[in-house]
Protein backbone atom coordinates (compact mmCIF):
# COMPACT_ATOMS: atom_id res chain seq x y z
CA UNK A 1 0.00 0.00 0.00
CA UNK A 2 1.32 3.46 -0.89
CA UNK A 3 0.18 7.01 -0.23
CA UNK A 4 -0.37 7.41 -3.98
CA UNK A 5 -3.26 4.91 -3.87
CA UNK A 6 -5.98 6.68 -1.84
CA UNK A 7 -8.61 3.98 -2.41
CA UNK A 8 -6.39 1.34 -0.83
CA UNK A 9 -5.65 3.71 2.04
CA UNK A 10 -9.39 4.20 2.57
CA UNK A 11 -9.98 0.44 2.59
CA UNK A 12 -7.12 -0.21 5.01
CA UNK A 13 -8.14 2.57 7.41
CA UNK A 14 -11.77 1.50 7.17
CA UNK A 15 -10.95 -2.07 8.16
CA UNK A 16 -9.22 -0.74 11.27
CA UNK A 17 -11.61 2.06 12.24
CA UNK A 18 -15.07 0.89 11.11
CA UNK A 19 -15.94 -0.97 14.33
CA UNK A 20 -15.08 2.07 16.46
CA UNK A 21 -17.09 4.36 14.20
CA UNK A 22 -20.18 2.15 14.09
CA UNK A 23 -19.95 1.58 17.86
CA UNK A 24 -19.83 5.30 18.60
CA UNK A 25 -22.69 6.04 16.22
CA UNK A 26 -24.87 3.19 17.49
CA UNK A 27 -24.86 4.51 21.05
CA UNK A 28 -26.03 7.92 19.87
CA UNK A 29 -28.62 7.01 17.25
CA UNK A 30 -29.72 3.91 19.22
CA UNK A 31 -30.11 1.87 16.05
CA UNK A 32 -27.52 -0.54 14.63
CA UNK A 33 -28.93 -0.30 11.11
CA UNK A 34 -28.92 3.50 11.06
CA UNK A 35 -25.41 3.58 12.57
CA UNK A 36 -24.12 1.34 9.80
CA UNK A 37 -25.86 3.44 7.13
CA UNK A 38 -24.19 6.60 8.43
CA UNK A 39 -20.83 4.83 8.61
CA UNK A 40 -21.21 3.56 5.04
CA UNK A 41 -22.09 7.09 3.88
CA UNK A 42 -18.87 8.25 5.53
CA UNK A 43 -16.92 5.58 3.67
CA UNK A 44 -18.44 6.70 0.35
CA UNK A 45 -17.50 10.32 1.07
CA UNK A 46 -13.90 9.27 1.78
CA UNK A 47 -13.75 7.23 -1.44
CA UNK A 48 -14.99 10.26 -3.37
CA UNK A 49 -12.92 12.96 -1.67
CA UNK A 50 -9.55 11.44 -0.81
CA UNK A 51 -8.51 10.72 -4.41
CA UNK A 52 -9.24 14.42 -5.14
CA UNK A 53 -7.95 16.12 -1.98
CA UNK A 54 -5.37 13.61 -0.82
CA UNK A 55 -5.31 11.42 2.27
CA UNK A 56 -5.76 13.43 5.51
CA UNK A 57 -2.92 13.49 8.01
CA UNK A 58 -5.12 11.64 10.51
CA UNK A 59 -7.47 9.52 8.40
CA UNK A 60 -9.11 7.75 11.34
CA UNK A 61 -9.97 11.05 13.02
CA UNK A 62 -11.29 12.40 9.70
CA UNK A 63 -13.65 9.43 9.34
CA UNK A 64 -14.87 9.75 12.92
CA UNK A 65 -15.46 13.49 12.63
CA UNK A 66 -17.32 13.13 9.34
CA UNK A 67 -19.47 10.35 10.78
CA UNK A 68 -20.20 12.52 13.81
CA UNK A 69 -21.45 15.39 11.67
CA UNK A 70 -23.67 13.10 9.63
CA UNK A 71 -25.11 11.56 12.79
CA UNK A 72 -25.93 14.98 14.19
CA UNK A 73 -27.57 15.97 10.88
CA UNK A 74 -29.62 12.76 10.90
CA UNK A 75 -30.82 13.37 14.44
CA UNK A 76 -31.67 16.98 13.62
CA UNK A 77 -33.81 15.81 10.71
CA UNK A 78 -35.42 13.19 12.91
CA UNK A 79 -36.04 15.79 15.60
CA UNK A 80 -37.62 18.21 13.15
CA UNK A 81 -39.85 15.46 11.85
CA UNK A 82 -40.98 14.57 15.34
CA UNK A 83 -41.50 18.25 16.08
CA UNK A 84 -43.80 18.67 13.11
CA UNK A 85 -45.53 15.38 13.74
CA UNK A 86 -46.25 15.99 17.40
CA UNK A 87 -46.30 19.79 17.26
CA UNK A 88 -44.20 19.99 20.35
CA UNK A 89 -41.51 22.63 20.75
CA UNK A 90 -38.24 22.09 22.55
CA UNK A 91 -38.08 23.44 26.05
CA UNK A 92 -34.32 23.93 25.91
CA UNK A 93 -33.42 24.66 22.32
CA UNK A 94 -29.80 24.48 21.29
CA UNK A 95 -28.65 22.09 23.99
CA UNK A 96 -28.76 18.81 22.08
CA UNK A 97 -26.05 19.21 19.46
CA UNK A 98 -23.17 20.01 21.83
CA UNK A 99 -24.15 17.03 23.99
CA UNK A 100 -24.21 14.78 20.94
CA UNK A 101 -20.80 15.94 19.82
CA UNK A 102 -19.37 15.39 23.28
CA UNK A 103 -20.94 11.95 23.51
CA UNK A 104 -19.45 10.90 20.18
CA UNK A 105 -16.04 11.97 21.44
CA UNK A 106 -16.32 9.76 24.54
CA UNK A 107 -13.85 6.95 25.08
CA UNK A 108 -14.92 4.38 22.54
CA UNK A 109 -14.05 1.23 24.49
CA UNK A 110 -17.41 1.01 26.22
CA UNK A 111 -19.16 1.74 22.92
CA UNK A 112 -17.36 -1.13 21.22
CA UNK A 113 -18.16 -3.49 24.08
CA UNK A 114 -21.84 -2.52 23.80
CA UNK A 115 -21.78 -3.22 20.06
CA UNK A 116 -20.12 -6.63 20.53
CA UNK A 117 -22.81 -7.64 23.01
CA UNK A 118 -25.49 -6.34 20.65
CA UNK A 119 -24.34 -8.13 17.49
CA UNK A 120 -24.04 -11.36 19.48
CA UNK A 121 -27.42 -11.04 21.21
CA UNK A 122 -29.11 -14.42 21.85
CA UNK A 123 -32.30 -13.29 20.06
CA UNK A 124 -30.36 -13.68 16.80
CA UNK A 125 -29.63 -17.00 15.12
CA UNK A 126 -26.02 -18.18 15.19
CA UNK A 127 -25.64 -17.52 11.45
CA UNK A 128 -26.98 -13.99 11.85
CA UNK A 129 -24.72 -13.24 14.81
CA UNK A 130 -21.66 -14.35 12.85
CA UNK A 131 -22.61 -12.39 9.71
CA UNK A 132 -23.50 -9.21 11.61
CA UNK A 133 -20.37 -9.40 13.76
CA UNK A 134 -18.09 -9.82 10.74
CA UNK A 135 -19.87 -6.96 8.99
CA UNK A 136 -19.87 -4.42 11.83
CA UNK A 137 -16.91 -5.52 13.94
CA UNK A 138 -14.66 -7.12 11.35
CA UNK A 139 -15.28 -4.53 8.65
CA UNK A 140 -15.82 -7.27 6.04
CA UNK A 141 -18.04 -6.64 3.05
CA UNK A 142 -21.06 -8.81 2.34
CA UNK A 143 -19.16 -10.36 -0.56
CA UNK A 144 -16.15 -11.19 1.65
CA UNK A 145 -18.38 -12.88 4.24
CA UNK A 146 -20.17 -14.84 1.51
CA UNK A 147 -16.88 -16.08 0.07
CA UNK A 148 -15.55 -16.98 3.51
CA UNK A 149 -18.58 -19.12 4.35
CA UNK A 150 -19.19 -20.39 0.81
CA UNK A 151 -22.75 -19.09 0.61
CA UNK A 152 -24.28 -16.64 -1.82
CA UNK A 153 -23.96 -12.90 -1.29
CA UNK A 154 -27.78 -12.45 -1.22
CA UNK A 155 -27.96 -15.07 1.56
CA UNK A 156 -25.46 -13.15 3.68
CA UNK A 157 -27.26 -9.89 2.88
CA UNK A 158 -30.55 -11.37 4.07
CA UNK A 159 -28.97 -12.62 7.27
CA UNK A 160 -27.55 -9.20 8.06
CA UNK A 161 -30.78 -7.40 7.17
CA UNK A 162 -32.84 -9.87 9.21
CA UNK A 163 -30.48 -9.48 12.17
CA UNK A 164 -30.76 -5.68 12.17
CA UNK A 165 -34.54 -5.87 11.76
CA UNK A 166 -34.80 -8.34 14.65
CA UNK A 167 -32.75 -6.11 16.93
CA UNK A 168 -35.00 -3.16 16.03
CA UNK A 169 -38.28 -5.10 16.31
CA UNK A 170 -37.28 -6.64 19.63
CA UNK A 171 -36.14 -3.19 20.81
CA UNK A 172 -32.78 -4.58 21.87
CA UNK A 173 -30.96 -1.78 23.66
CA UNK A 174 -27.41 -1.03 22.59
CA UNK A 175 -25.98 -1.37 26.05
CA UNK A 176 -24.05 -3.70 28.29
CA UNK A 177 -26.33 -6.42 29.66
CA UNK A 178 -27.49 -6.28 33.28
CA UNK A 179 -25.57 -8.52 35.68
CA UNK A 180 -28.26 -11.19 35.60
CA UNK A 181 -27.76 -11.62 31.84
CA UNK A 182 -24.03 -10.94 31.63
CA UNK A 183 -22.83 -14.55 31.77
CA UNK A 184 -25.23 -15.75 29.09
CA UNK A 185 -24.48 -12.81 26.82
CA UNK A 186 -20.71 -13.16 27.25
CA UNK A 187 -20.99 -16.85 26.41
CA UNK A 188 -22.77 -15.86 23.19
CA UNK A 189 -20.04 -13.36 22.31
CA UNK A 190 -17.27 -15.88 22.90
CA UNK A 191 -19.16 -18.54 20.94
CA UNK A 192 -19.47 -16.29 17.89
CA UNK A 193 -15.80 -15.29 17.95
CA UNK A 194 -14.68 -18.91 18.27
CA UNK A 195 -17.06 -20.04 15.51
CA UNK A 196 -15.44 -17.49 13.20
CA UNK A 197 -11.98 -18.70 14.21
CA UNK A 198 -12.85 -22.37 13.77
CA UNK A 199 -14.25 -21.83 10.29
CA UNK A 200 -10.91 -20.26 9.38
CA UNK A 201 -8.84 -22.89 11.19
CA UNK A 202 -10.61 -25.89 9.67
CA UNK A 203 -12.99 -24.96 6.86
CA UNK A 204 -16.17 -27.04 6.79
CA UNK A 205 -16.44 -26.95 3.00
CA UNK A 206 -14.71 -25.78 -0.17
CA UNK A 207 -11.23 -26.25 -1.58
CA UNK A 208 -9.15 -24.69 1.22
CA UNK A 209 -8.02 -26.50 4.35
CA UNK A 210 -7.64 -23.23 6.25
CA UNK A 211 -8.74 -19.62 5.74
CA UNK A 212 -6.21 -17.47 7.64
CA UNK A 213 -8.16 -14.23 7.11
CA UNK A 214 -11.05 -15.53 9.24
CA UNK A 215 -8.64 -16.63 11.96
CA UNK A 216 -7.09 -13.17 11.93
CA UNK A 217 -10.50 -11.46 12.23
CA UNK A 218 -11.49 -13.68 15.15
CA UNK A 219 -8.16 -13.05 16.86
CA UNK A 220 -8.58 -9.31 16.39
CA UNK A 221 -12.06 -9.41 17.93
CA UNK A 222 -10.82 -11.56 20.79
CA UNK A 223 -7.95 -9.22 21.55
CA UNK A 224 -10.31 -6.24 21.51
CA UNK A 225 -12.65 -8.01 23.91
CA UNK A 226 -9.75 -8.88 26.22
CA UNK A 227 -8.79 -5.21 26.52
CA UNK A 228 -12.41 -4.22 27.16
CA UNK A 229 -13.17 -7.01 29.66
CA UNK A 230 -9.81 -7.66 31.37
CA UNK A 231 -11.38 -9.24 34.46
CA UNK A 232 -13.07 -12.10 32.54
CA UNK A 233 -10.91 -15.27 32.65
CA UNK A 234 -12.81 -16.98 29.83
CA UNK A 235 -12.05 -14.07 27.50
CA UNK A 236 -8.33 -14.55 28.14
CA UNK A 237 -8.83 -18.30 27.80
CA UNK A 238 -10.37 -17.89 24.34
CA UNK A 239 -7.64 -15.50 23.23
CA UNK A 240 -5.00 -17.92 24.51
CA UNK A 241 -6.63 -20.81 22.67
CA UNK A 242 -6.79 -18.89 19.38
CA UNK A 243 -3.23 -17.55 19.67
CA UNK A 244 -1.84 -21.03 20.35
CA UNK A 245 -3.80 -22.69 17.57
CA UNK A 246 -2.98 -19.91 15.10
CA UNK A 247 0.73 -20.35 15.88
CA UNK A 248 0.67 -23.58 13.82
CA UNK A 249 -0.77 -22.01 10.65
CA UNK A 250 2.43 -21.93 8.59
CA UNK A 251 3.12 -25.59 9.35
CA UNK A 252 -0.39 -26.93 8.71
CA UNK A 253 -0.21 -27.01 4.89
CA UNK A 254 2.39 -27.92 2.29
CA UNK A 255 3.32 -25.58 -0.60
CA UNK A 256 0.35 -26.91 -2.58
CA UNK A 257 -2.13 -26.26 0.24
CA UNK A 258 -2.53 -29.91 1.24
CA UNK A 259 -3.04 -30.46 4.98
CA UNK A 260 -0.25 -31.61 7.28
CA UNK A 261 -1.48 -33.29 10.46
CA UNK A 262 -0.23 -32.22 13.88
CA UNK A 263 2.14 -35.16 14.40
CA UNK A 264 3.77 -34.56 10.99
CA UNK A 265 4.26 -30.80 11.25
CA UNK A 266 7.66 -29.11 11.26
CA UNK A 267 7.42 -27.46 14.67
CA UNK A 268 10.25 -25.10 13.83
CA UNK A 269 7.70 -23.31 11.63
CA UNK A 270 5.35 -22.67 14.55
CA UNK A 271 5.12 -18.97 15.36
CA UNK A 272 6.96 -18.49 18.65
CA UNK A 273 5.57 -14.98 19.14
CA UNK A 274 1.98 -16.24 18.96
CA UNK A 275 2.87 -19.08 21.34
CA UNK A 276 4.34 -16.62 23.82
CA UNK A 277 1.27 -14.39 23.54
CA UNK A 278 -0.99 -17.38 24.01
CA UNK A 279 0.84 -18.58 27.10
CA UNK A 280 0.76 -15.06 28.54
CA UNK A 281 -3.00 -14.86 27.96
CA UNK A 282 -3.46 -18.26 29.58
CA UNK A 283 -1.47 -17.10 32.62
CA UNK A 284 -3.97 -14.25 33.08
CA UNK A 285 -6.73 -16.85 33.47
CA UNK A 286 -4.70 -19.09 35.77
CA UNK A 287 -6.65 -20.85 38.51
CA UNK A 288 -9.96 -20.95 36.64
CA UNK A 289 -11.52 -23.91 34.83
CA UNK A 290 -13.88 -22.56 32.20
CA UNK A 291 -14.15 -24.44 28.88
CA UNK A 292 -11.98 -22.01 26.90
CA UNK A 293 -9.30 -21.94 29.61
CA UNK A 294 -9.22 -25.75 29.64
CA UNK A 295 -9.00 -25.96 25.85
CA UNK A 296 -6.20 -23.40 25.91
CA UNK A 297 -4.40 -25.52 28.52
CA UNK A 298 -4.55 -28.46 26.11
CA UNK A 299 -3.21 -26.30 23.26
CA UNK A 300 -0.42 -25.17 25.59
CA UNK A 301 0.66 -28.78 26.11
CA UNK A 302 1.14 -29.12 22.35
CA UNK A 303 2.89 -25.73 22.10
CA UNK A 304 5.42 -26.66 24.79
CA UNK A 305 6.34 -29.93 23.08
CA UNK A 306 9.26 -29.32 20.71
CA UNK A 307 8.83 -32.84 19.25
CA UNK A 308 5.66 -34.92 18.85
CA UNK A 309 7.06 -37.58 21.18
CA UNK A 310 7.50 -34.94 23.91
CA UNK A 311 3.74 -34.30 24.07
CA UNK A 312 2.32 -34.92 27.55
CA UNK A 313 -0.67 -36.98 26.42
CA UNK A 314 -1.53 -38.11 29.94
CA UNK A 315 -1.94 -34.51 31.04
CA UNK A 316 -3.98 -33.74 27.91
CA UNK A 317 -6.24 -36.74 28.57
CA UNK A 318 -6.73 -35.60 32.18
CA UNK A 319 -7.67 -32.08 31.07
CA UNK A 320 -10.14 -33.51 28.54
CA UNK A 321 -11.67 -35.56 31.36
CA UNK A 322 -12.23 -32.33 33.30
CA UNK A 323 -13.50 -30.54 30.21
CA UNK A 324 -16.03 -33.31 29.63
CA UNK A 325 -17.49 -32.53 33.06
CA UNK A 326 -17.36 -28.74 32.70
CA UNK A 327 -18.68 -28.59 29.13
CA UNK A 328 -19.95 -32.02 28.06
CA UNK A 329 -20.41 -32.63 24.34
CA UNK A 330 -19.83 -35.48 21.86
CA UNK A 331 -17.10 -33.42 20.16
CA UNK A 332 -15.23 -33.06 23.46
CA UNK A 333 -15.53 -36.82 23.95
CA UNK A 334 -14.20 -37.44 20.45
CA UNK A 335 -11.12 -35.34 21.20
CA UNK A 336 -10.81 -37.08 24.55
CA UNK A 337 -10.74 -40.39 22.68
CA UNK A 338 -7.75 -39.19 20.65
CA UNK A 339 -5.93 -38.12 23.82
CA UNK A 340 -6.77 -41.33 25.69
CA UNK A 341 -5.66 -43.36 22.65
CA UNK A 342 -2.27 -41.68 22.71
CA UNK A 343 -1.91 -41.75 26.50
CA UNK A 344 -3.29 -45.17 27.38
CA UNK A 345 -3.44 -47.11 24.13
CA UNK A 346 -5.69 -47.12 21.03
CA UNK A 347 -8.05 -49.78 22.44
CA UNK A 348 -9.04 -47.43 25.30
CA UNK A 349 -9.61 -44.61 22.84
CA UNK A 350 -11.71 -46.85 20.59
CA UNK A 351 -14.00 -47.70 23.50
CA UNK A 352 -14.86 -44.00 23.84
CA UNK A 353 -15.43 -43.50 20.10
CA UNK A 354 -17.72 -46.54 19.89
CA UNK A 355 -19.99 -44.97 22.50
CA UNK A 356 -20.46 -41.69 20.57
CA UNK A 357 -23.41 -40.56 18.49
CA UNK A 358 -22.47 -37.82 16.03
CA UNK A 359 -24.39 -38.45 12.78
CA UNK A 360 -22.79 -36.97 9.68
CA UNK A 361 -19.62 -35.81 11.47
CA UNK A 362 -16.71 -36.93 9.30
CA UNK A 363 -14.12 -36.83 12.07
CA UNK A 364 -15.80 -39.70 13.94
CA UNK A 365 -14.95 -42.38 11.34
CA UNK A 366 -11.60 -40.62 10.75
CA UNK A 367 -10.61 -40.93 14.43
CA UNK A 368 -11.97 -44.47 14.54
CA UNK A 369 -9.95 -45.33 11.44
CA UNK A 370 -6.77 -43.95 12.99
CA UNK A 371 -7.25 -45.95 16.19
CA UNK A 372 -8.06 -49.14 14.25
CA UNK A 373 -4.92 -48.66 12.12
CA UNK A 374 -2.82 -48.41 15.29
CA UNK A 375 -4.35 -51.69 16.42
CA UNK A 376 -3.36 -53.30 13.13
CA UNK A 377 -6.97 -53.72 11.99
CA UNK A 378 -6.21 -52.27 8.56
CA UNK A 379 -9.24 -53.50 6.61
CA UNK A 380 -11.64 -51.96 9.13
CA UNK A 381 -9.53 -48.79 9.30
CA UNK A 382 -9.62 -48.44 5.51
CA UNK A 383 -13.42 -48.65 5.52
CA UNK A 384 -13.63 -45.95 8.20
CA UNK A 385 -11.42 -43.55 6.23
CA UNK A 386 -13.53 -44.21 3.12
CA UNK A 387 -16.65 -43.36 5.16
CA UNK A 388 -14.99 -40.16 6.40
CA UNK A 389 -14.07 -39.15 2.84
CA UNK A 390 -17.66 -39.63 1.71
CA UNK A 391 -19.02 -37.52 4.57
CA UNK A 392 -16.79 -34.44 4.40
CA UNK A 393 -17.60 -31.36 2.30
CA UNK A 394 -14.03 -30.07 2.30
CA UNK A 395 -12.01 -31.05 -0.76
CA UNK A 396 -8.64 -31.04 1.02
CA UNK A 397 -9.97 -33.11 3.89
CA UNK A 398 -11.53 -35.62 1.48
CA UNK A 399 -8.20 -36.04 -0.31
CA UNK A 400 -6.46 -36.60 3.03
CA UNK A 401 -8.94 -39.30 4.09
CA UNK A 402 -8.73 -41.01 0.70
CA UNK A 403 -4.93 -41.05 0.96
CA UNK A 404 -5.12 -42.60 4.44
CA UNK A 405 -7.47 -45.29 3.10
CA UNK A 406 -5.22 -46.00 0.11
CA UNK A 407 -2.17 -46.36 2.36
CA UNK A 408 -3.92 -49.20 4.20
CA UNK A 409 -4.40 -51.34 1.08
Amino acid sequence: MTATDPRRVVEAVWRIESARIVAGLARIVRDVGLAEEIAQDTLVIALEQWPQTGVPDHPGSWLMATAKHRAIDALRRQSRYQHKLEEIGRSTPGTEDPDLAAALDDYVGDDLLRLIFTTCHPVLSTESRVALSLRLLGGLTTDEIARAYLVSEPTVGRRITRAKRTLADMKVAIELPPPAEAAERLASVLEVIYLIFNEGYSATAGDDWIRPSLCEEALRLGRILATLAPAEPEVHGLVALMELQASRTAARTDPDGAPILLQDQDRRRWDRLLIRRGLDALARAEGTFGPYVLQASIAACHARATRPEDTDWKRIAAIYELLAHVSPSPVVDLNRAVAVGNAHGPARGLEIVDGLTLPGYALVPAVRGDLLAKLGRNAEARQEFQRAAAMTHNTRQRTLFEARAAALQ
